[in-house]
């Protein structure tokens, strides 16, 4: 009776929710409704996250082969695919850093256990021209809708941009509209999303990025509550026992 008390118990706490099923944030993510310059995505919803440099953390945000000086990442639970299936999403850069060479943001699909396989979109301010793929950054493995990006200017207001929001820094600060991006999965298994946006030569003026409408092959990727990086990263071995069919985890 003690042996099957204990089996019992065992698998409850494996059915119990566990910390590596919820999305995690490193610095500083949020979800809003229409708000200033952004409104909502064409996927309809009533909402759409976003990750921001303001209360960025030192080094959040960047790819590591351009680096930059603080930021916020956003990564979503982990997810799986069927070799074929295509994952889509709409994204919308927003940037008070003008000038060139400055502030940049990606999207980025890794493996469940962290290894890179494509780079969704990257978008960097640029006075003008289009701003996807941002110059000095990974080119683009998908396809976007539209192909070009060219930024609307004007100081952008925002309320996730805090003190920046309707600040300008030089030509080239404004917002590209939401954009769609498109990629076809080659092998079935499981992956994650994480958007990242940071500040590349200082910490002033700020930039952001909203997404929103995740899907993978038509099913959408469900929201979930960001939890502290340190934490969502736990028990992801434990997790993955558990999924016997496709799991759909945060948009």
């Amino acid at each position: 009776m003690k042996s099957c008390t204990v089996f019992l118990s065992l698998m409850a706490a494996a059915l119990a929710p566990v910390s590596a099923l919820a999305d995690t944030c490193l610095g500083t993510c949020g979800a809003l409704g229409a708000n200033g310059v952004v409104t909502l995505s064409p996927a309809g919803n009533s909402t759409y996250q976003y990750v921001t440099t303001n209360g960025g953390v030192s080094g959040g945000g960047e790819i590591s082969s351009v680096g930059g000086t603080n930021g916020s990442t956003f990564t979503t639970s982990v997810f799986g695919s069927n070799a074929g299936d295509q994952l889509n999403f709409y994204f919308n850069y927003v940037t008070s850093d003008g000038a060139g060479f400055a502030d940049y943001s990606w999207a980025e699909l890794q493996t469940g256990t962290g290894t890179h396989v494509a780079w969704l979109f990257t978008a960097r301010t640029e006075p003008s021209g289009n701003t996807s793929p941002g110059v000095g950054l990974p080119a683009d493995d998908s396809t976007l809708v539209p192909s070009s990006s060219a930024i609307i200017g004007g100081g952008p207001a925002w309320s996730p941009l805090g003190g920046s929001s309707g600040g300008c820094f030089d030509a080239g600060c404004g917002y590209t509209g939401w954009i769609q991006s498109q990629y076809k999965i080659a092998a079935a298994g499981n992956y994650k999303l994480l958007f990242g946006v940071t500040n590349w030569d200082d910490t002033l003026f700020d930039s952001g990025l909203a997404f929103d409408g995740a899907t993978i092959g038509g099913v959408p990727i469900e929201s979930g509550v960001p939890e502290p990086a340190s934490i969502g990263l736990v028990g992801i071995g434990v997790a993955g026992l558990l999924w016997a069919r496709r799991r759909k985890l945060v948009s």
